[in-house]
């Protein structure tokens, strides 16, 4: 961790809603006046989009079935340490994009599915923020979740993030159902090996729970929305978080544990505003102090 140049990630899994917790920390640093350098997961991937299909190709050729994003051997996960490390020493250090569409790969005049070259990060960033897969990776060798001062955690219900995941990927996507079940599958080892001890090492946890039925994800025809679920908020250290304050802002919110919230869905956008503006603020207050 680092006073002078923090860190804040997000890490979920695809389908989870990472996303989503990406815009509203955008709307903190934008209504805060706070320069953030972001920095998405999908850019630290090993291989490009047709890369990555040869090399799934050959893996299973060789037996290994189970190769995906969420595993370590398909990811820089050296080079986003090294990142994360150069950052909260100096301020600075080396990232790419990954243009996921045409829209996104013009104005680089490349092709989707291909990422821009290495570049530096610019001088005087207020934080650097992180979306991925693995802003809180550890084994024993790499230790990513060690410089950041701030990691979250999205983690809707297995079923629901299922259901989120067949409904993007077949829609927008137009993957067929058996396609998406089977990346479903092929992740599923490295889901529970490399994706789920990161939230055990988060600061904070956001998990979706929908209060409608999920149990067969397969043929559900709607995603829940944020009025048919609740959030169930996880604070890894409790202490310092007004939680009367939260509980009379988040109406028929309630506490299940000395460090567990419950909201209903909807109120999820308004929570993050609430608890992240003052850690976020902390932050960058004992950023300015230390120079």
């Amino acid at each position: 961790m680092s006073r002078k140049y923090p860190i804040i990630a997000v890490t979920g899994s695809s389908g989870a809603g990472t996303t989503t917790v990406m815009n509203s920390f955008k709307h903190i640093f934008r209504r805060e006046a706070i320069h953030a350098q972001v920095v998405e997961g999908d850019s630290f991937h090993r291989y490009d989009r047709l890369a990555m299909r040869a090399q799934m190709k050959e893996q299973e050729a060789q037996g290994n079935k189970n190769f995906s994003h969420f595993g370590p051997e398909a990811n820089l996960l050296d080079e986003l340490e090294a990142l994360f490390k150069s950052y909260a020493a100096s301020g600075s250090g080396k990232y790419r994009k990954y243009l996921h569409d045409a829209a996104e790969a013009a104005p680089y005049k490349q092709e989707p599915g291909t990422f821009t070259p290495w570049e530096t990060i610019e001088a005087n960033t207020d934080l650097l923020f992180y979306e991925g897969l693995h802003g809180g990776y550890a084994d024993n060798k790499i230790n990513v979740a060690a410089p950041v001062d701030l990691l979250v955690g999205v983690v809707p219900i297995i079923n629901l993030e299922w259901i989120q995941k067949l409904h993007r990927d077949q829609k927008l996507r137009g993957y067929s159902q058996e396609a998406v079940t089977d990346v479903i599958l092929r992740r599923m080892p490295d889901y529970v090996s490399h994706i789920c001890p990161q939230f055990s090492r988060t600061h904070v946890n956001f998990q979706r729970v929908p209060t409608v039925d999920t149990s067969n994800p397969f043929i559900a025809k709607d995603i829940p929305s944020a009025d048919e679920s609740m959030v169930v908020i996880r604070f890894a250290n409790p202490k310092g978080i007004d939680f009367p304050y939260l509980l009379s802002m988040l109406h028929d919110s309630w506490m299940t544990r000395p460090n567990t919230l419950v909201i209903p869905g909807g109120k999820m956008g308004l929570a993050m505003q609430m608890i992240f503006t003052p850690m976020i603020l902390k932050l960058i207050d004992t950023k300015r102090k230390s120079f």
